[in-house]
C-alpha cells in the first residue's frame, strides 16, 4: 500500500494568457477556453471551489462599453445647461480623470475646479503634508486660490508621473474653450461660496458628500456616477456607476465600467461544470484596493473591488491565527502532536469568529475584496497579458 503523502502547497495564484479581447467577444466562452486551454497546456487539474477571476477591462471591452468625450460633453450640458458649475474632488489620474474632464470641459461655459489638498482621496499627493505644517496652513480650514497656492508652494511635479496636475488639468479645460478657476479646499461645502450647481468627482465619499451639499442649499447636485448611466447619442453607459471606473481608451474615449456582469460570471461557472464536473467560483475583479507605503497611493480608483462574482464568494474569512493557538492554548505541545490538536481545533472551530481572541489579527476584509488584491497583483497593470487568473486553494486550511 502506497503512502499518502501530504499536501504540502497552499494558495496558487496563475495568470493565464488570453487572445486580445475586441467588442463583440463572447467573453464567458473566451474566459473558459483559456482556462480550459491552460489546465492541458501546464499539466495542472481544476478543483471544487478554485476562483476564476477576469479583469473588468476585458469584460468591458467585450461589451463595446465606451463613450466619447462629445457623448461626455452632450450629458453635462443636459444637466448643467450655461450655468457655471464646481467640478470638485476629482482624482489626479491622468488615466482616470482627464478624458472625463476634458468632456465636462467641452460641454460647460465655465467650472470651478475644486481640488483636495495635501491629496486626493486615493493618496496621490499635490503637495507633501510636512510643507502644509512649514507654512503653517491647516488643510481641514484653510481655502487657497490658485494664485496663493503658488505663491505658498510653487510649482511641484508629482513623484511618479512627473506631472504638475493643477497646470494640467488647466490646460485640458482651457483647450476645451471652457473658463475656469482653481481653489483649494478640504469642505465640499467651500464650493457654495462660487457656485450652487456642483459634479462630485469622489468616488468613496461621494454619497456624504451630496449629502452635505443638498443639506448646505446646492441647488444641482451631481455625480460622476450620474454622468452616462443611460446611453447619450449612442454611448455605451453604466447604470450603476455612471463614469466612475471609466479609464482613457484613447484621445478621445474613455471605457466604461462593464455592466451587467452577474449573467458572465454564472455563465463560466456552468460551462466549466458542464465541461469538467467541478465547481468554480467566478468573480469580475478591477482595482485591488492595497496602499502604497511609500507613495501612499490607495490602489482603488473603482467604484468596487469586484462588480459581480458567484454566490460562493459572498462575505469575510472565518479563520483562526494559528501562531496564536501555537503561543498560547498550545504552548506545550510540538510536533506532531501540535500538529494534531491544532487541525482538530480547526476541524472544531465555530461559523463564526467575530470578536474572538483566537481570530484577532486575521484580515477583517471582505473575501472579493481580498481576491481582487492577489489577482490585480498578479495580472499586474501593464504587459502581463494575462487577464484572467486562476486561484487554487484559496479555501483550503491547515487540515486539508
Amino acid at each position: 500500500m502506497g503512502v499518502i503523502m501530504e499536501r504540502l502547497v497552499g494558495t496558487i495564484s496563475r495568470g493565464l494568457r488570453a487572445p486580445i479581447i475586441r467588442e463583440g467577444d463572447d467573453i464567458a466562452e473566451i474566459v473558459v477556453n483559456s482556462v480550459i486551454e491552460a489546465a492541458k497546456s501546464e499539466n495542472f487539474q481544476l478543483y471544487d471551489r478554485d476562483i476564476i477571476a477576469v479583469t473588468e477591462a476585458v469584460v468591458a471591452r467585450a461589451q463595446g462599453n465606451y463613450a466619447t468625450t462629445d457623448q461626455i460633453a452632450s450629458d453635462i450640458t443636459g444637466k448643467f445647461g450655461n450655468e457655471t458649475f464646481g467640478v470638485i474632488f476629482p482624482i489626479l489620474s491622468r488615466n482616470r480623470f482627464a478624458n472625463c474632464l476634458k468632456g465636462i470641459a467641452r460641454g460647460a461655459k465655465k467650472i470651478v475646479l475644486m481640488l483636495s489638498f495635501p491629496s486626493d482621496e486615493v493618496g496621490n499627493h499635490l503637495v507633501d503634508i510636512d510643507l502644509l505644517d512649514e507654512k503653517g496652513i491647516n488643510p481641514w480650514t484653510d481655502v487657497l486660490t490658485e494664485a496663493k497656492y503658488r505663491e505658498l508652494f510653487g510649482y511641484q511635479k508629482h513623484t511618479f508621473t512627473g506631472v504638475d496636475y493643477i497646470e494640467y488639468y488647466k490646460e485640458v479645460v482651457q483647450n476645451e474653450g471652457c473658463e475656469i478657476e482653481i481653489i483649494f479646499a478640504n469642505d465640499c461645502r467651500t464650493i457654495l461660496q462660487y457656485t450652487k450647481n456642483v459634479l462630485c468627482c469622489d468616488i468613496h465619499s461621494r454619497a456624504r458628500t451630496k449629502r452635505l451639499l443638498k443639506a448646505a442649499g446646492a441647488e444641482k447636485v451631481y455625480g460622476l456616477d450620474d454622468v452616462l448611466t443611460t446611453s447619450v447619442n449612442g454611448s455605451g453607459f453604466n447604470e450603476n456607476y455612471g463614469l466612475l471606473g471609466s479609464n482613457k481608451a484613447t484621445e478621445d474615449t474613455v471605457k466604461l465600467f462593464p455592466r451587467s456582469c452577474k449573467s458572465v460570471v454564472e455563465t463560466v461557472q456552468k460551462r466549466i461544470l458542464e465541461l469538467t464536473g467541478k465547481h468554480v467560483e467566478v468573480m469580475v475583479y478591477g482595482d485591488g484596493a492595497f496602499k502604497d507605503p511609500i507613495g501612499k497611493i490607495w490602489e482603488l480608483a473603482d467604484p468596487v473591488v469586484s462588480p459581480a462574482y458567484t454566490d460562493g464568494l459572498e462575505g469575510q474569512p472565518n479563520e483562526i491565527k494559528l501562531k496564536y493557538l501555537a503561543d498560547n492554548d498550545f504552548a506545550d505541545l510540538k510536533g506532531e502532536e501540535l500538529k494534531q490538536a491544532i487541525s482538530d481545533y480547526i476541524r472544531n472551530k465555530d461559523n463564526d469568529l467575530v470578536g474572538q481572541m483566537v481570530s484577532q489579527g486575521t484580515t477583517p476584509r471582505r473575501l472579493t475584496d481580498l481576491i481582487g488584491s492577489l489577482c490585480d497583483l498578479t495580472s499586474g497593470s501593464g504587459d502581463k497579458g494575462t487577464p484572467i487568473i486562476l486561484v487554487q486553494g484559496y479555501f483550503d486550511n491547515y487540515t486539508k
